[in-house]
């Protein structure tokens, strides 16, 4: 039996040389993951003949010790991939997720499939190997990894919403590939009698349960965070152990997809971390998880790397040729996929559209990696399958592997080359050029200042300024020479550079505790959707900039379920977001936008700029009337809104100012330190976010109705079991023309406008409509819309007579209004 002490040895040694690749990696300009997988296969040979470098000490010790290392297709999936899938599905925005996730599915689910199959039939007809086998290969080397395309899309730049697209796809894939490949091994070994159709029944039921597991998981976990507050260590701990606690229980107990439960937990973590963790804690996580997936990824390359020796030693002639093919194959089915399925996501409303340039770095940037080998570890450890089943699989997966690491990963380079996306585009370029004149400009004005300020003699700035001015015409000969941009050009340019800084200060805001961590991330995708609309021109940019005002899907849905159930409680949650949204975008326009482009004016031009400012000024008028929709409905929790914000600038004043004294060395550490103490204490003390009260009680919307003043109380009571309440938003259509009728409605509060020609009537609080079609049984005579949030209580015709009945007074005034109306041509 080894000594503990040379495992320890072997797996630090191990760590320490991987994290030493990443810089290494970019001093000689080879991708990291590539050096990796290089230094691997070195180690592998080393570790062989290490046993007879006994005069070498630790180092032959070090060799040893990595012999006894045996990566298995479990450790691969079980200790490395719950990491690398937490934290890729924990940086993903999951609204955006769901916005997409039909094209997102069918990529990942039949672009794998065909892709499968197409390699799979292909590798069956050409070397004579069951289908089957074909189509299990096929499965393991059409999982893409995810890091490679994203890198490459984060240096292009691209349309955030077609990352999501991308990310979600590579993560899903994974599990797909994962779950088809355990469905054939077990058609291939006899282990279950599936046959084509229990087989998808079985595919479906393995992925969806396995991210139902990871939900639940997720939930659960965050319940138990919530109540960990002051120990943020304990929080973000807790995460880790979820990662893999979730994993082994849908694999191991409940036998769906791992993958799928580790996404689930991450994207509930994600989603509602705001809710159980504070901002740093929050920041802290992420940071954490960055450094377990750099760890997990430096380590697995490597020792993936270190088997590669074993696999392909003794390749034969007939392996090179049918792993040439298995290349062009997968390429082949890839560029199927890219080329033939993508564009028809495209064709959706609101996708940003990728061209071919982009699409070929796609189909270029494909590579396999830790997935792929362990999936094929696997088949070789399982010895229900034949030798030569294991040797076929072996080979041409890790050699399959090993080409789009060393081959496609390493002419990433000359490929972004051929299709120009190394290279500044001309507007890229004349805005380069235009901030490099301004810059030195500046420099030169400063230096010449400095010098007159300081009694320095004229040739010793000089000196230093003759090198200013030359790269100064270098800079006019290039703007000479390029083609001037118009000044729609220049708008874009400048709409480009508000939306960075927008994003920054929603990052601000966030960081000072103003917002929450769903509050903030619905900003920045906000600010993303208006940099993808750029893509399309500035009516692009105005399209998306509305989106953030209207109600969307889930506000929709919550009001649904207000008005169908009575549950109140998720519509409460959306109309406080809506505020603090609201009150977000205001400030950040009103602080930081106006005021920012009177400095981009020197950039992109005085007229341009006095564009910009008149879009943002409509921007900001339109978020202040919607603002004040809120503020009429709900003028006391404004209020509280505003005491909250004010308590926390206070305190972000006071701690600004005690940061300062500190720097001056006004106060002394010590000091200082106390004082900080205090001041968190306090800033823990200010409460959350308050409820929202809807103030939808029956009863006490009845007695705000005049109609009903001078009813009695017991029979108050009952008109209010009759009158449900119901809340209208901003141009809802409450009744259509033409409709038939099935209820009146009482106005509580807020303002509904008639749409009656020639000029629209507005009826506002304590006013009734829609008792015409009750009375006189006439279909709506006129469309009604609601013109802010308004409180209406509804009759329904099922209830009318009754209500009547019980109210003579009151069916009298009804009977005589609907009569005047109708004299007039009157209301619906």
């Amino acid at each position: 039996m080894d000594p503990i002490w040379l495992p320890v040895l072997g797996l630090s040694g191990l760590l320490g040389l991987a994290v030493l690749m990443y810089p290494a990696s970019h001093r000689l300009n080879i991708p990291y993951t590539v050096l990796l997988a290089v230094t691997g296969c070195f180690l592998g040979y080393s570790a062989e003949w290490g046993m007879d470098l006994q005069h070498l000490g630790v180092l032959h010790d070090f060799l040893v010790s990595l012999s006894s290392f045996s990566i298995s297709s479990d450790a691969v999936l079980f200790i490395f991939l719950p990491v690398l899938v937490f934290e890729a599905a924990l940086g993903i925005d999951s609204h955006r997720l769901i916005d997409d996730i039909g094209p997102i599915l069918l990529l990942a689910i039949v672009g794998l499939l065909i892709s499968a199959f197409l390699v799979g039939y292909v590798l069956h007809w050409i070397s004579g190997v069951p289908l089957i086998v074909g189509l299990l290969l096929g499965a393991i080397v059409s999982a893409t990894d995810p890091v490679a395309v994203m890198a490459i899309f984060k240096e292009l730049q691209a349309p955030k919403r077609l990352s999501v697209l991308v990310e979600g796809e590579s993560l899903f894939n994974d599990a797909t590939a994962i779950v088809l490949f355990g469905i054939l091994v077990a058609m291939l070994t006899g282990d279950s009698n599936l046959n084509i159709f229990s087989g998808v029944q079985s595919f479906f039921k393995v992925f969806l349960f396995g991210i139902l597991v990871g939900l639940v998981m997720g939930y659960s976990f965050c319940t138990v965070m919530s109540r960990m507050g002051k120990y943020p260590l304990v929080q973000i701990t807790l995460t880790l152990s979820l990662a893999y606690f979730s994993f082994i229980l849908a694999e191991h107990y409940f036998h769906v997809s791992g993958v799928m439960a580790v996404v689930g937990a991450a994207l509930v973590v994600g989603s509602f971390g705001h809710a159980t963790l504070s901002p740093e804690t929050w920041k802290k996580l992420h940071e954490t998880w960055d450094h377990f997936a750099f760890w997990a990824n430096s380590v697995i390359f490597v020792l993936v790397g270190m088997v590669v020796p074993k696999i392909m030693e003794n390749i034969r002639l007939e392996e090179g040729l049918l792993l040439a093919i298995l290349v062009l194959a997968a390429f082949v089915a890839r560029a199927l996929i890219l080329f033939g399925m993508l564009p028809l996501f495209e064709r959706r409303p609101g996708v940003a559209k990728i061209n071919n340039a982009y699409k070929g770095v796609m189909l270029w940037g494909g590579l396999r990696g830790a997935v792929s080998l362990a999936l094929a570890l696997s088949v070789m450890e399982n010895a229900s399958f034949t030798t030569e089943i294991q040797r076929f699989i072996g080979v041409l997966v890790t050699g399959f592997v090993l080409f789009t690491l060393l081959f496609n990963a390493t002419t990433m380079g000359a490929v972004l080359k051929l299709f120009g996306l190394d290279q500044l585009d001309p507007v890229d370029q004349i805005i380069k050029s235009r901030a490099l004149k301004h810059s030195l400009t500046k420099i030169q004005n400063s230096l010449r200042s400095m010098a007159r300020d300081y009694d320095i003699k004229p040739e010793v700035p000089d000196e230093i300024l003759k090198h200013y001015r030359k790269d100064e015409e270098e800079v006019d000969v290039l703007l000479s020479q390029s083609k001037e941009l118009s000044e729609e050009d220049w708008i874009r340019v400048g709409f480009f550079d508000l939306c960075a800084f927008e994003k920054l200060a929603y990052l601000k805001q966030f960081e000072e505790g103003y917002i929450s961590t769903y509050i903030v991330r619905r900003l920045l995708a906000q600010v993303e959707d208006m940099q993808d609309g750029l893509q399309t021109g500035v009516s692009g940019y105005q399209k998306s900039s509305k989106k953030i005002l209207q109600f969307n899907w889930r506000f929709k849905f919550a009001l649904f379920l207000h008005r169908k159930f009575g549950y109140s409680k998720m519509l409460s949650t959306h109309l406080a977001d809506r505020f603090e949204i609201l009150l977000s975008v205001q400030s950040v326009m009103k602080e930081s936008l106006l005021v920012f482009i009177s400095e981009m004016e020197l950039l992109i031009g005085e007229k341009e700029g006095k564009t910009l400012k008149s879009f943002i000024q409509d921007r900001l008028e339109n978020t202040g009337q919607a603002l004040q929709m809120l503020k009429l409905q709900y003028p006391d929790y404004f209020q509280i809104l505003q005491k909250r914000y004010l308590n926390h600038v206070a305190l972000r004043l006071q701690e600004s100012d005690y940061e300062q004294l500190h720097e001056e060395t006004v106060i002394s550490g010590e000091v200082f330190k106390n004082l900080e103490e205090d001041l968190q204490e306090r800033i823990q003390k200010i409460q959350p976010r308050p409820t929202l009260d809807l103030h939808q009680d029956p009863e006490e919307l009845v007695r705000g109705v005049p109609l009903f003043s001078s009813i009695p109380p017991d029979r108050l009571s009952l008109i209010s079991r009759l009158l449900k309440p119901m809340l209208t938003v901003p141009g809802e259509l409450i009744v259509k023309q033409g409709d038939i009728g099935h209820a009146m409605y009482f106005i509580a509060s807020g303002c509904v406008e008639v749409e009656m020609p020639p000029t629209p009537v507005r009826l506002g609080s304590g006013d009734f409509f829609g008792e015409i079609a009750l009375i006189k049984k006439y279909p709506r005579t006129f469309s009604v819309k609601s013109l802010g949030f308004s409180d209406l209580l509804v009759l329904r015709d099922s209830d009318f007579n009754l209500f009547l009945e019980n109210n003579p007074e009151i069916r009298k005034i009804l009977s005589e209004t609907a009569d005047k109306r109708i004299e007039m041509d009157g209301l619906s």
